[in-house]
């Protein structure tokens, strides 16, 4: 009996660490990857012990475990785009760095998740330079919020102008292209910048959502992007529509209680069958 079959889904890998309260890491790009079409597949770098008022532990998983991770999936189903999360030290960073080279993987976000919530930095500068030197070139897109962005551009970021001028630096820095999240700008207009490496910049802008519950919007927004990179799309589309994605998910939960804290997004809003593609 024959095993080819006639489809194939779009396949996402998410190489991030795992949030137990179900809102960020890896929890939420599986949401975002199902809710899109996609079928999720998981590389977890770490484990936190977490809900929605703030993380209480981390273990590390070793480098060799995660490296085994990514070469099951990869090696077996496939995959079509990648999104990458929290990666908390040199020696994962360079592990997740040889596995793209390896599996030769393209399509691949990078969320560069460096600085908590509450401002504390939580990637030394060892891992950064790291961070980018293996990873920017191998990344189709970085995408720092306001507070990465100047941390790695090392310096602060309080207007659109600095937005630009850090977009600017961060491609001379080896990325291939860079979103700029400008949501940590005070105002009503949320303004977010992709600038490539050929020159062109795009403004994003849109009405700011007032809502207690964003946790988990970074990592949602690029898992969103790489779904829709899996689906198809360029890359500025499939950033615009990865944020038409999050701005449904962020309204839909806005009145929503979940834990004490900043809780999560909903990411059922309007889910998508899976989508079947011929093989």
């Amino acid at each position: 009996m024959s095993t080819e079959l006639p489809y194939s889904y779009p396949r996402v890998l998410s190489i991030a660490g795992s949030d137990s309260g179900g809102g960020a890491g890896i929890q939420a790009d599986l949401k975002t990857f199902s809710a899109l079409g996609c079928f999720g597949m998981t590389a977890i770098t770490a484990l936190t012990a977490q809900n929605t008022t703030g993380v209480r532990a981390i273990h590390a998983v070793p480098p060799q475990m995660l490296a085994d991770q990514i070469d099951a999936v990869v090696e077996d189903i496939g995959v079509n785009a990648v999104k990458i999360g929290m990666l908390h030290s040199p020696e994962i960073v360079q592990t997740v760095a040889s596995a793209i080279q390896r599996h030769a993987l393209h399509k691949v976000v990078f969320d560069p998740v460096m600085v908590a919530t509450s401002g504390a930095v939580l990637i030394d500068n060892a891992a950064v330079q790291v961070l980018v030197r293996e990873l920017f070139p191998r990344t189709a897109v970085i995408t720092p919020n306001l507070d990465e962005a100047a941390l790695l551009v090392q310096r602060p970021l309080h207007t659109e102008g600095d937005m630009e001028a850090a977009a600017s630096q961060l491609l001379a820095m080896g990325a291939n292209a860079v979103l700029v999240k400008g949501g940590h700008l005070q105002g009503e207009v949320v303004s977010d910048l992709l600038a490539l490496a050929s020159g062109e910049k795009v403004w994003m802008r849109d009405s700011r959502i007032h809502t207690p519950n964003t946790h988990g919007t970074g990592c949602t927004l690029s898992s969103a992007i790489a779904a829709h990179l899996a689906l198809g799309q360029e890359l500025v589309q499939a950033v615009q529509s990865a944020r038409a994605y999050i701005r449904g998910a962020l309204q839909h939960g806005a009145e929503v209680r979940t834990g004490k804290g900043s809780g999560p997004l909903n990411h059922s809003y309007a889910p998508l069958p899976m989508v079947r593609y011929r093989t």
